[in-house]
């Protein structure tokens, strides 16, 4: 699931939907206004190669597209992209230095699928190994299975010449640290958001200014940033990620001139989940489908909900009936939507992005929501001889919201700790 970092508060949604109403984005024209590369896409001029990923794979694009250019196989190339994130320590998304779980270790999930060969490996809750992309792809090299988990997956990561480490940094040990202080009563233990009696929160009565709480709440967390040795300069980020727990996730997708296709998601799961948890990222057609005849799809964003709808695997199978990759992702989101029956106090708290990539070129990135803040929109990273990062084309305007839900911060705050 999982979704690109959340780099501070949230803003709530907007207008109408705080108002439990929300407002779909009017697509193809949105799209034409948005995507200079979609308006090229609709009139059938379609480049090969090309490499489709979340956004946190922009900056390792060159290298693997150099690679891909020069016949390098496809799904070797999307785990260049995705490695980059996951030896990255100060990348808290993926890999190693992602944010724990509520008992302070890092747990690891991730799939792939060789379009050329059509098999798949997957890998879910490892411990103790930084590149799961990788481990994934030797299951599908090296046994007779596609998916391993936990304790066995780790035994045959080693078995297979990974290293053991250990991918909890001081920094994020820090957070979690202050994360348990502050969280200390509030966790992932239900109800979950598809229970029919969870109700959204209710704003409580205080006996001072949400202002002046939410001010005595940030010094409070900088204080014990400072007892826990967090430095000056990363403590407001530290507390950002304990008051919204973020969640963490890189999909990529990439086809080369003969039209061989692959895809690989990989992710350490949203902050502070329940030991043993695994999202959408290691299920072959929820976090990551690829079709040699068809196309690839992956996801990132709500990882329960995706689960659901099996969300690759759904675009691919659209786009096999004849929907472009846009609509394809738009389908698929308005089927998370139904599971919810168009609740929009439930929705504001679910966010999805899908990264699609057809076999003749054609791609999109689509969202459920704009953005996870205002002025941080929802964004797909493209490489197909020129590397840039794109809009996606969003059903519902405005922004979510982190769930578990916290109270939205006053204004004046924000602008105050920004």
């Amino acid at each position: 699931m999982s979704f690109s970092r959340r780099d501070f508060v949230k803003t709530s949604v907007l207008g109408a939907v705080a108002a439990g109403v929300g407002t779909r984005v009017q697509g193809e024209e949105h799209a034409a206004q948005e995507h200079s590369a979609q308006q090229n896409q609709q009139s059938g001029s379609y480049k090969r190669p090309i490499i489709v990923c979340a956004h946190n794979g922009l900056n390792y694009l060159e290298d693997a597209f150099a690679f891909l250019k020069s016949g390098g196989d496809t799904l070797d190339a999307a785990l260049r992209v995705v490695k980059g994130p996951e030896d990255d320590p100060n990348d808290t998304s993926v890999g190693l230095g992602g944010i724990p779980n509520e008992e302070g270790v890092v747990e690891l999930d991730a799939c792939c699928m060789h379009g050329p060969t059509r098999r798949a490996g997957s890998v879910g809750g490892v411990r103790n190994i930084k590149n799961v992309s990788l481990v994934s792809r030797a299951v599908m090299e090296h046994t007779g299975h596609v998916m391993l988990v936990g304790e066995g997956a780790e035994r045959f990561a080693v078995a297979m010449g990974f290293p053991r480490e250990n991918l909890l940094t001081e920094h994020t040990r820090k957070i979690w640290l202050l994360w348990k202080e502050y969280h200390s009563t509030e966790d992932w233990w239900g109800p979950g958001l598809a229970d029919p009696h969870w109700q959204p929160p209710e704003p409580k009565p205080a006996a001072k200014p949400q202002s002046e709480l939410w001010q005595e709440r940030y010094r409070r967390l900088e204080e014990h940033a400072a007892e826990l040795g967090i430095e000056p300069e990363l403590r407001r980020d530290a507390i950002h990620k304990v008051l919204f727990p973020p969640t963490g996730t890189i999909h990529c997708s990439a086809l080369n001139e003969k039209g061989e296709i692959s895809g690989c998601t990989t992710t350490s799961g949203l902050g502070y989940k329940l030991p043993g948890r695994c999202g959408d990222s290691p299920i072959i057609g929820a976090g990551c489908y690829s079709d040699q005849d068809v196309g690839s799809a992956g996801a990132t964003g709500s990882g329960e909900e995706n689960i659901k709808v099996a969300g690759a695997h759904t675009i691919v199978e659209n786009m096999r009936h004849g929907m472009s990759p846009q609509e394809a992702g738009m389908d698929a989101l308005k089927r998370i939507v139904r599971n919810y029956n168009n609740d929009m106090n439930k929705l504001r708290f679910v966010d999805m992005i899908y990264y699609i990539l057809r076999k003749d070129g054609a791609y999109a990135g689509v969202s459920l929501w704009e953005g996870y803040q205002e002025g941080k929109p929802h964004k797909i990273a493209v490489h197909d001889g020129t590397r840039r990062a794109e809009k996606t084309v969003a059903m519902f305007k405005g922004f979510s919201q982190d769930f578990p839900p916290e109270p939205k911060v006053p204004e004046e705050v924000k602008k105050e700790y920004k």
